[in-house]
């Protein structure tokens, strides 16, 4: 059986220690056994991956001392007490100050192993919580700003910002909805010489031909591509433009001008150019823009190809939240740590996103799913409706024909639910995009 934590038992009796020793060896636990405290104590520093089990009465250094020296030093160590009967008074004193548990001779050995695997599962989410949160402190400027994780695609992208910076080079960064092409767009800008200039965002999805004229081409100083001079424009989901915008682009990316109006000739205007698609999107693109576009091609990766990133960018998501909404950081769960490593994130840092805001507002339960409403099963069932296409929509990035196929739910269907429950699609949108 393979080894599922580590025991430190503190034992003067010898017969004692060594069957106990044998009883948490025989039920998956890592044993260090010690005759007396201070060797014990010697051994056992704040990190200590494990639970320590130790007897009250023992010479040189009593039970009850060793767990007041330990808890000084680990508030978060679980120390399992054993007792003689007429130490049960001092052991319930010392579980007031913090002890985890205690056992009267002669204990169930059952018992003991039940009270160990349960400090030991406590032990292993207080180390976590306390590692996600050194890694999120330790993280220098870039990576706080959002390229979060180890893993070498993310180590490959942050490396490349500062190289890109200030490269006189048109980008394309592919990659699913959620995985943060905008927030590396905005970290390259921010880290060159560009950025004393404005980043000027345009939904080019979003855009309809009938304004393309007024709002992206409007006379020099009010159109979105002149506020963009000397900064970069950002060109999102230009693989969803509609073939005008991106008929109307290519001479843009081209010229870098302008176009004139009443027959003026172009104004010429210093800019660099970051386009955004999903993933395969340059096959949606008019090749002429698509290749003058892609200098260099990025691509984000998804979370469920990155899974060793989850955990740090989760603890960094958790103390924006709190940060944000101005309350407690609670502790690591199971059901949420179990989550983050199961979950493949269709969302992607997005939905993760969310994740962290309902798990710091305590509105996760422990299946790591929204709590169930109260009321009768219509009210449930008409609740877990709501909330399945509010969470649709926002893991869609505020898309509703990817949340209706997310779903699996006909237009006409899907609108007369958003009605029914009163879903203000407007007000979800928002909440992506300042997200």
């Amino acid at each position: 059986m393979s080894a599922q934590g580590r025991v430190a038992l503190v034992e003067d009796d010898e017969d004692l220690r060594a069957s106990t020793a044998q009883l948490l060896t025989l039920a998956g636990f890592a044993v260090d056994a010690w005759p007396a405290a201070p060797p014990a104590l010697d051994a056992i520093d704040a990190d200590f991956p494990g639970v320590v089990v130790t007897d009250i009465r023992m010479p040189a250094m009593s039970g009850l001392e060793l767990f007041r020296t330990l808890h000084d030093r680990d508030p978060a160590l679980p120390v399992i007490l054993v007792t003689g009967h007429a130490d049960v008074a001092m052991a319930v004193d010392a579980l007031k100050a913090g002890a985890w548990d205690f056992l009267a001779k002669p204990f169930d050995p059952a018992a003991l192993v039940a009270a160990v695997g349960r400090a030991m599962t406590a032990r292993g989410l207080a180390l976590d919580n306390r590692r996600l949160r050194a890694a999120a402190a330790s993280t220098d400027e870039t990576v706080a700003a959002g390229l979060i994780g180890r893993s070498p695609a993310i180590r490959r992208l942050r490396e490349m910002v500062p190289v890109l910076a200030d490269a006189g080079i048109d980008l394309f960064v592919e990659g699913e909805t959620g995985t943060g092409k905008e927030l590396l767009a905005r970290l390259i800008h921010r880290a060159g010489r560009r950025a004393r200039h404005r980043f000027v965002a345009v939904a080019c999805a979003a855009l309809p031909d009938a304004v393309i004229d007024g709002e992206l081409f409007g006379g020099a100083g009010a159109g979105g591509v002149a506020a963009s001079a000397r900064g970069t424009l950002f060109l999102d989901d230009v693989d969803r433009a509609s073939p005008m915008l991106q008929a109307r682009l290519v001479p843009l990316v081209e010229n870098r001008a302008v176009p004139g109006s009443g027959g003026r000739a172009p104004t010429p205007i210093d800019l660099r150019v970051i386009a955004t698609g999903g993933e395969g999107g340059s096959a949606a693109m008019l090749p002429e823009l698509f290749y003058r576009l892609a200098a260099v091609r990025l691509r984000l990766p998804p979370l469920r190809e990155r899974r060793e990133d989850v955990p740090l960018l989760f603890a960094h998501l958790v103390d924006a939240s709190a940060a944000r909404l101005r309350v407690p950081i609670p502790p690591l769960t199971a059901a949420a740590r179990d989550r983050l490593g199961d979950h493949d994130w269709p969302g992607n840092v997005r939905e993760l996103a969310h994740f962290a805001d309902r798990f710091v507002l305590g509105l996760e339960d422990q299946a790591g799913a929204a709590l169930p409403p109260a009321g009768t099963l219509p009210d449930r069932v008409a609740a877990f409706e709501r909330d399945a296409i509010v969470e649709a929509v926002l893991i869609a990035g505020g898309e509703t024909g990817a949340a209706m196929e997310q779903l699996g739910l006909p237009r006409k269907t899907f609108y007369y639910k958003v009605q029914r429950h009163g879903i203000d699609l407007a007000a979800l949108r928002r909440r992506v995009r300042s997200g």
